[in-house]
C-alpha cells in the first residue's frame, strides 16, 4: 500500500524521504516537468529585493548570470521551503513569509515600506500576480518568468497498475496545477471512480476546489501552505499505525 505523491522532482523525492521515514509506503508520480525559461537579463538593472513563491523559480536561472548578479540582493521568500532553497543557491540574506502570497506582500510592505525596486522570479503559470499587487502598494516591479511546468497527461503504467490492484491508499497535491493535471489523468485513465474516492490531501483550499470541482468525495486542505501540514491532514486520514496493520493483511 502506498501514497501517491503528485510533486514534480525534485522536491518530491525529499517528501518520499519523509513519507517512508513516517511509515508510509510511497508511490512517485510528478504531475508536472519542470522546463526552464531563457529570460533576456538587464545587467545595469538595480534592484532593493528579490521575491519568490517557488524554489522553481530560482531553479530557473541556473546557469545564468541572473543568478550571481541577484546573490546579494534581499530575497523575500513566500514560506520556509522556498527560503531554505534560496540559500542553498547561494543568496546571503533571505527570510521567509512563512506563509502565502498574501503574507509575502505582507512581509515585503513591513520591511521596504512602499517604495523600492523589486525582481520578481515567477512562473509562467500564475495563479496570482503579486507583481500587479505590489505595484498598486507603489512599488516598481519587474517580473522575470524563469519556467514553466508542463503537465504529463497519462500516469505511468506503474500507477495505473497501483490502482488496479487497489495499492493506493491516498493521494498528495501540492499545486492547482498538479492538481489539474492529476485529474486530467484520471479521466484519462478511466479511474474516476476509484482514485476520486480515496483521501485528497491538499496543501491549500485553492488546490483542494480543483478535486471537489471534480467529484472528490475525500478532500482534506491543509491548515497552512507548507509540507508539514499537508502530512497532518495525511496522518488525520490514513493513521500510520492504521496503514500498518492494512499492509500486514496483505
Amino acid at each position: 500500500m502506498a501514497i501517491l505523491v503528485m510533486r514534480p522532482f525534485p522536491d518530491n523525492e525529499a517528501t518520499a524521504a519523509a513519507l517512508r521515514e513516517a511509515g508510509y509506503g510511497v508511490l512517485l508520480s510528478p504531475a508536472l516537468r519542470f522546463e526552464p525559461i531563457a529570460i533576456r537579463d538587464e545587467p545595469d538593472a538595480h534592484y532593493n529585493a528579490v521575491i519568490v513563491t517557488s524554489a522553481n523559480a530560482l531553479r530557473g536561472i541556473v546557469g545564468q548570470p541572473l543568478l550571481e548578479r541577484l546573490r546579494d540582493t534581499k530575497v523575500f521568500a513566500v514560506g520556509d521551503a522556498t527560503a531554505e532553497a534560496a540559500r542553498a543557491f547561494g543568496f546571503r540574506d533571505v527570510e521567509s513569509a512563512s506563509g502565502d502570497a498574501v503574507a509575502l506582500c505582507e512581509l515585503v510592505e513591513a520591511r521596504l515600506r512602499g517604495s523600492g525596486q523589486i525582481c520578481y522570479l515567477a512562473g509562467a503559470d500564475l495563479s496570482r500576480d503579486l507583481g500587479t499587487d505590489l505595484g498598486t502598494r507603489g512599488y516598481n516591479v519587474t517580473t522575470l518568468t524563469t519556467y514553466r511546468m508542463t503537465p504529463l497527461v497519462h500516469f505511468s503504467e506503474a500507477v495505473e497498475a497501483a490502482f488496479g490492484a487497489g495499492d493506493v491508499e491516498a493521494v498528495l497535491h501540492y499545486s492547482r496545477r498538479s492538481a489539474q493535471s492529476f485529474v486530467g489523468a484520471v479521466k484519462a485513465a478511466g479511474l474516476e471512480i476509484s482514485a476520486l474516492a480515496l483521501p485528497q490531501c491538499c496543501i491549500s483550499d485553492v488546490v483542494a476546489a480543483v478535486l471537489r470541482e471534480a467529484g472528490a468525495s475525500r478532500v482534506l486542505a491543509a491548515a497552512s501552505p507548507d509540507e508539514n501540514a499537508i502530512f497532518e491532514t495525511l496522518y488525520r486520514a490514513i493513521p500510520v499505525k492504521r496503514r500498518a496493520a492494512k499492509s500486514g493483511k496483505g
